[in-house]
């Protein structure tokens, strides 16, 4: 036939090999998109618990996942060629077969076909099946990754793009961030794949790791101290009466602890008849840290020297407070009370819905405990922002309002507040973020 566009039956041997070259590269295309998907949503904890479990293909899996430097840019590099190529062959042999028109048609049927069959369906099925398609996939994308050719080719054009775009290029693949972490396991509490007391400990073990030693410490104010003078009898009185097995021994003051005495070593005395010796003879050594030490670091330092106590500094070298091997632990698995401890709730429900809470509450405990949003700055609990905001001493009845909260001194002892209550109030918009009432009296 002349004169018009060819028929099927006209295909010439280079149209067919054009046709099988076309299915080929479309089946090429399908099996990249679909591996960098799956690949790319596998995080190396996934990674190395189904190595650990012995899936077919998670050693594989397990190196691409640790490595994406190593196989993504080949990989992408013959997703583009693929379907460049694939595209290209297309139009020519929609025009072999259909002439002028062709061209249009096959460029219709090749955006159409292409984005249904190597990009939407490939990709989804990715994402439903994830650990299955990612497993399945990494045998052939390292063999891939590992053939010399595509991958010093693919660092070749790498290099050009840096030249032109100066970066630091890929560095690192997929990982799992808190925020990531704390949604998943929110979702296997809600669907019962774990309990809720073990999501909590979960969520305490994240944030012990953003934690410092001024935030758990027994702050200087609270601390129970003897002076080196101290008989021996005197100290075990204070030791019985609060129920300590050890106490912080002072020199010339508060800021100048010299060591710790055990009430094992106090009773060992008392019965040897050395009630009245100072009690600076029987004086351990005590270990100093700075406030802003981290609490994962302090714990694991007192696992190792096994040491139960140390004495917290601050930046000028005073006395700041008192940690203990129990702060820190409470920090993970919550509030330790024995039959010795004088039980006082940091917060207490009122039946109006406000709460009572300590001023020594941090801010951060207080949001999460009444899911508020008081803000946060160079103070760590509820009296500190209030006095932040009040630019004073504190007074009962002094009010502050911030942040859909309005905060009332309601015990004050010295120049501290011991107690405070919140309301949930409407937040107001104006050009000054808080609002503070003073009490009468109040200067």
């Amino acid at each position: 036939m002349t004169g018009g566009p060819m028929l099927a039956a006209e295909l010439s041997d280079a149209d067919i090999w054009m046709a099988v070259a076309i299915v080929a590269l479309t089946v090429l295309s399908m099996f990249t998109a679909m591996a960098e998907t799956a690949l790319l949503r596998v995080s190396k904890a996934k990674a190395k618990a189904l190595v650990e479990e012995g899936r077919p293909g998670a050693a594989a899996l397990q190196e691409l996942v640790e490595t994406p430097e190593r196989w993504l840019n080949a990989l992408l590099l013959v997703v583009l060629v693929s379907q460049l190529v694939q595209a290209s062959l297309t139009g020519v042999l929609a025009g072999n077969l259909f002439g002028a028109k062709g061209l249009v048609i096959g460029t219709i049927l090749n955006v159409s076909v292409m984005y249904v069959l190597a990009e939407t369906a490939p990709k989804t099925w990715a994402i439903q099946h994830t650990e299955s398609t990612a497993l399945r996939c990494a045998r052939p994308v390292r063999l891939l990754a590992e053939f010399a050719p595509l991958r010093l080719l693919a660092q070749l054009y790498i290099t050009i793009t840096n030249v032109i775009l100066p970066g630091k290029g890929l560095k690192e693949g997929p990982y799992v961030s808190e925020e990531e972490l704390l949604a998943i396991t929110a979702e296997a509490a809600e669907a019962q794949s774990i309990e809720a007391d073990e999501a909590r400990l979960i969520e305490s073990i994240i944030e012990f790791g953003d934690t410092v030693v001024r935030e758990v410490m027994v702050p200087r104010p609270d601390m129970v101290t003897v002076s080196h003078e101290f008989r021996v009898a005197d100290v075990m009185e204070v030791v019985l009466l609060n129920g300590y097995s050890r106490v912080p021994v002072l020199g010339e003051g508060i800021d100048d602890v010299i060591g710790l005495v055990f009430a094992k070593d106090l009773m060992r005395a008392e019965r040897d008849g050395r009630e009245d010796e100072p009690v600076s003879v029987f004086v351990r050594p005590a270990r100093a840290v700075p406030e802003t030490k981290p609490v994962a670091e302090l714990l694991r330092e007192m696992q190792a020297e096994q040491f139960h106590m140390a004495v917290v500094i601050d930046e000028y070298g005073g006395t700041a407070g008192l940690v203990t091997l129990e702060d820190l632990i409470e920090e993970l698995v919550g509030e330790i009370v024995d039959e010795f401890d004088t039980e006082d709730a940091q917060v207490e429900p009122l039946p109006d819905g406000g709460a009572r809470v300590r001023g020594s509450l941090t801010i951060s405990d207080a949001n999460d405990l009444l899911a508020l949003e008081l803000p946060e700055g160079e103070f760590d609990t509820v009296s500190g922002l209030l006095l932040d905001r009040l630019g004073r001493l504190a007074v009962v009845g002094d009010t502050v309002d911030c942040e859909g909260a309005r905060l009332r001194v309601e015990r004050v002892q010295g120049r501290r507040i011991m107690r405070v209550r919140i309301d949930r109030i409407e937040p107001v918009v104006s050009d000054d973020s808080s609002d503070v009432t003073a009490a009468d009296g109040g200067s």
